[in-house]
């Protein structure tokens, strides 16, 4: 460990000023913030005040392309590498659902959540080498790190792929770095432990930034850290001249001189020879405590309170400043008069920009409230709506929108002229609130996979049959020698190909670089891909075994499913998750959670192939796109034969598009995945008496069935019954809701809705454990059976009578 105390850095007096400045109108920002929520103006603050001379540091050795993955109180950094405004800052507190006031999330992110936005507005690629860079912040602790990870391996291989070196618009040859922050009591998250590993193994330019201040909210670090300091329990990890590992750096948070070093020290090591480092920010203060939830006072003893107003960084670098004679009392309290007046006027302008559709809209419904006094019955009603309605002290644009539908249920019965207008200016402000706080939850722009047009797979007349898993082999074959962005990681891809041979002999053939073996580690296989995929690269993400997700999902369904919602479009991470369900042996090695699956992770694709030709089409639709998804193939299907393929390179599987797969006449069953071989099966023999089953693949659960032909198939039956392999009321109670609310099918059944899942535990062990556990033929064909028999006893006997 280097402890840096002193500085050789030449900085003039002129930079070094502007430091200051910059520094105190942050902490005016975070002053003025914790006010305004308290006034009511905005929800919830948290602020980055005590780290202001630290993150200015590190921002001299941040340059155009690199990208931060940080922590939501790097406030003072984002103002220092220049894509943040005083006035932007506030818009986020408040708010502001304007992209131009608050690029970073159009006001969907809570304050102190920063992001850049790396994409035009028709959603394709900025050139990300001509500006610093922010992926957008997430709240929850530690879920930076796998990303990060990712954003520094992307430089790994733009450096070390020599067929990725003319792609400069993405990577100047991985001389990028990627900066990522944390609070000291995060670190104790078995997520920074795992990227940590990950970076040491990986050998990234990936610069890890912890701000000390001895506090996780209210609990001292004690209880958080081994040895009191994360520097000193991670030393195992240090890199020495015999071994490989992580740079490890500790300078106090106040010593201007000294961080400056560091930083520049670290981004020296970080992007000339890849080596990742970790600086040990220590002695940071918390002048505000932890957010405006509360006062640090209540926990924090006297002592280190008064501890924390003598080593506050401002006040620090302001005696330094004094005593080396760099500017005189005077002149600094100019500096720090200008400064507030700079912080408050942001303010003032941001407040007003934000207030503006909110006021007219509340003038608009005060207008329309006076005309419809002379005209109702219910006058009084309308006067104290009114009355409320103007004494609103920090309205909200959801104040206008109840006093007008509260308009519209007061005078239902009345012919008031008015009404019309209330009902025109509601859908005005509903049409436009869709659009604000409900848009982008997927890739909106050309790139979208719901715009790549259906290529169905041909086929020669000697077309040979041979296992699944070669099918989808020699579609990976493929797609790795038509796109050098494209690679492959996960548990046992390189070496041996993956456990099912879906990669085999693709490493020997494309190098290391491009199918690449990774430790134990779902959640940092997440963020290696979703890093790489936010700098251009599409990188395919294998979980060896559905079961497995549960690493990685918090990740997928925090960071992956809300970025592009989050950002209202401004980045993307076009990555493929890989795995394989259903079907096979055990507990942990045959799940169908799809129910958790599908409600964590809105916001991106979920595809349910049931054989490997289907889901080479799919893999070749998303590369076509620019879109997240998950495919889970078939666990017991790279064995069974199917044809080969003669357009591998060419065929597409559309999502949101269900395939009829068997026609029938009497009843519709909605299925999925390893499901269709069952139901098909089970068909078969209802055939033999004279129940003739329509067998609908869905193919995708997200999107479902978008041009809604599942209610065309129930038209014709009358009847339906909705098979999968997830526990009760998951994936069979959202195809159900989908189909009858949505595709408003129940107007056409003749008989009650049905749906057959696996039983509410996991599944057990070996075959006998398969059938007891999950739906079988036997299964399937009786609660058909006893569907037709409701309304035909006669024909349909009972079966155990």
């Amino acid at each position: 460990m280097t402890k840096t105390t002193s500085s050789k850095l030449q900085l003039n007096t002129k930079e070094i000023l502007k430091d200051y400045k910059l520094a105190c109108e942050s902490r005016e920002a975070s002053l003025i913030g914790r006010k305004e929520v308290f006034m009511g103006k905005a929800k919830f603050g948290i602020f980055g005040d005590g780290k202001e001379i630290a993150q200015i540091a590190m921002a001299k050795s941040f340059q155009a392309g690199d990208i931060r993955s940080g922590y939501y109180r790097d406030q003072t950094f984002m103002f220092a590498i220049g894509e943040l405004t005083l006035e932007q800052y506030f818009a986020q507190l408040y708010a502001h659902t304007d992209v131009k006031a608050d690029p970073v999330s159009a006001g969907r992110m809570m304050n102190g959540h920063f992001g850049t936005r790396m994409l035009h507005e028709d959603g394709s690629w900025k050139d990300l080498t001509e500006q610093p860079h922010s992926s957008a912040d997430i709240s929850c602790t530690a879920a930076q790190m796998p990303r990060l990870v990712g954003l520094a391996y992307a430089s790994k291989l733009y450096r070390e792929n020599k067929d990725l070196h003319s792609f400069q618009s993405f990577s100047k040859n991985g001389n990028e770095i990627a900066f990522g922050t944390i609070g000291n009591a995060s670190t104790s998250e078995g997520l920074f432990w795992e990227a940590m590993n990950a970076a040491g193994v990986l050998q990234i330019p990936m610069l890890m930034s912890v701000w000390d201040d001895a506090y996780g909210i209210s609990v001292p670090q004690e209880y958080h850290t081994t040895k009191l300091s994360i520097s000193k329990a991670l030393e195992g990890f240090q890199q020495n001249e015999e071994e490989k590992g992580i740079e490890i750096l500790e300078v106090k948070g106040w010593d201007y001189l000294a961080l400056c070093e560091v930083y520049q020290k670290a981004a020296y090591l970080c992007r000339t020879e890849h080596i990742p480092v970790l600086i040990h920010v220590t002695e940071i203060t918390q002048p505000q405590g932890h957010s405006t939830s509360g006062s640090h006072e209540r926990y924090k003893p006297q002592d280190r309170l008064e501890w924390e107003k003598e080593h506050d960084c401002l006040l620090k670098m302001r005696q330094w400043m004094l005593g080396e004679g760099i500017a005189t009392d005077e002149e600094l309290e100019n500096i720090e008069k200008q400064a507030q007046k700079d912080a408050r006027a942001a303010r003032t302008r941001a407040w007003k920009a934000y207030l503006k559709p909110i006021e007219e809209y509340r003038q608009a419904t005060l207008d329309i409230l006076e005309e419809n006094l002379s005209e109702t019955y219910f006058k009084q009603d309308l006067e104290q709506l009114q009355e409320q309605l103007k004494k609103k002290a920090n309205p909200l644009k959801s104040d206008s929108v109840r006093v007008l539908r509260k308009i519209l249920r007061i005078t239902k019965n009345e012919p008031v002229a008015a009404r019309q207008k209330a009902k025109n200016l509601l859908n005005t402000i509903l049409d436009k609130a869709k659009d604000e706080y409900n848009s982008h939850l997927y890739n909106e722009s050309a790139t979208s996979a719901l715009n790549v047009q259906e290529v169905s797979a041909t086929y020669t007349n000697d077309t040979p049959l041979v296992d699944g898993r070669e099918v989808v082999q020699a579609n990976f074959d493929k797609i790795f020698e038509n796109n050098p962005r494209v690679f492959a990681i996960g548990e046992d891809v390189g070496k041996i190909g993956d456990v099912n041979q879906g990669f085999a002999g693709l490493q020997e053939k494309y190098g290391e670089l491009r199918i690449t073996d990774t430790g134990i580690r779902e959640a940092t296989i997440m963020g290696q891909a979703i890093g790489a995929a936010m700098r251009g690269l599409r990188p395919i993400a294998e979980i060896q075994y559905l079961d497995y997700l549960l690493y990685g999902i918090q990740i997928l369904s925090d960071d992956v499913a809300t970025l592009t919602y989050r950002t209202k479009g401004g980045q993307k991470t076009p990555l493929i998750v890989r795995t394989r369900g259903h079907r096979l042996e055990g507990i942990w090695h045959s799940g169908s959670p799809m129910g958790m699956i599908l409600n964590s992770l809105r916001g991106m694709h979920v595809l349910v192939p049931r054989n490997m030709t289907k889901a080479a089409g799919f893999y070749n639709t998303l590369l076509e796109s620019d879109d997240p998804a998950l495919i889970i193939e078939c666990l017991n299907g790279y064995r069974l034969k199917e044809k080969m393929p003669n357009n591998l390179s060419e065929m597409r599987t559309p999502l949101g598009i269900p395939e009829i797969i068997r026609e029938g006449r009497d009843i519709t069953i909605v299925t999925y995945g390893s499901m269709c071989r069952i139901v098909m099966e089970a068909a078969k023999q209802l055939a033999e008496e004279d129940i003739h089953c329509e067998i609908v693949d869905v193919q995708s659960l997200l999107p479902f069935d978008i041009e809604h032909q599942i209610v065309e198939s129930i038209k014709k039956t009358n009847r339906v019954l909705f098979a999968d392999e997830d526990v009760s009321g998951g994936a069979s109670a959202f195809m159900m809701q989908k189909v009858l609310e949505e595709q408003n099918a129940y107007y056409h059944l003749d008989s009650k809705p049905e749906t057959l899942s696996a039983h509410d535990h996991r599944p057990a062990y070996a075959t006998d454990g398969d059938y007891f556990s999950k739906p079988n033929v036997e299964d399937v064909f009786e609660k058909i059976y006893n569907m037709m028999r409701e309304s035909a006893p006669n024909r349909f006997p009972d079966l155990y009578k």
